[in-house]
């Protein structure tokens, strides 16, 4: 029995030698402002600010290596919805897409500001005003979520909603 002819030798040495085996799984998305939102991330119970009659539950978790925060809003009444946040390198902010149960969605822009984080966009008010919805966390643990909109540009701001999330009593 003869061995392999030294010429196809030769050329399956460099194949072998250039298959390197695969590297280490891409690392998550790391930088500190991924972790500007974080303080949203729960089981959450749902009142509007300064009552305690529940009116939805959400469900807010960090997917896909840590670079999006999901959200989850389930009302006891009324429209399921959800929406996709994560930080944008290149843009230098925040970015949320928000999509509901009535195929209606909206898109918001903005970024921390070192007490709250504070989106504005269009698609959830009427005649496309602007909505602003500022995030803030509070001593106890709580998150509140204010929303507000603006027919004129920015220029003044009337409230729109205004919701405290409580960590939940139980997870769902």
């Amino acid at each position: 029995m003869r061995g392999w002819p030294a010429w196809v030798l030769a050329l399956a040495t460099p194949a072998v030698a250039q298959t390197a085996p695969p590297g280490p799984p891409p690392p998550g998305c790391t930088a500190p402002e991924f972790r500007q939102f974080d303080f949203w991330v729960g089981y959450w119970d749902v009142y509007p600010t300064g009552q305690d009659q529940l009116v939805a539950q959400s469900r807010i978790e960090k997917l896909y290596n840590g670079c999006v925060i999901r959200e989850n809003w389930m009302p006891l009444n009324g429209q399921t919805g959800g929406s996709l946040n994560t930080w944008v390198a290149s843009a230098k902010q925040w970015r949320q897409l928000w999509t509901d149960s009535s195929a209606s969605w909206a898109e918001f822009r903005g970024g921390y500001d070192g007490k709250a984080m504070v989106l504005t966009g269009t698609g959830l008010a009427p005649n496309g005003a602007l909505t602003r919805m500022t995030y803030s966390r509070g001593t106890d643990g709580a998150v509140r979520q204010l929303g507000e909109n603006s027919a004129d540009g920015g220029k003044t701001w009337m409230p729109s909603f205004d919701f405290t999330y409580r960590p939940a009593k139980e997870a769902k």
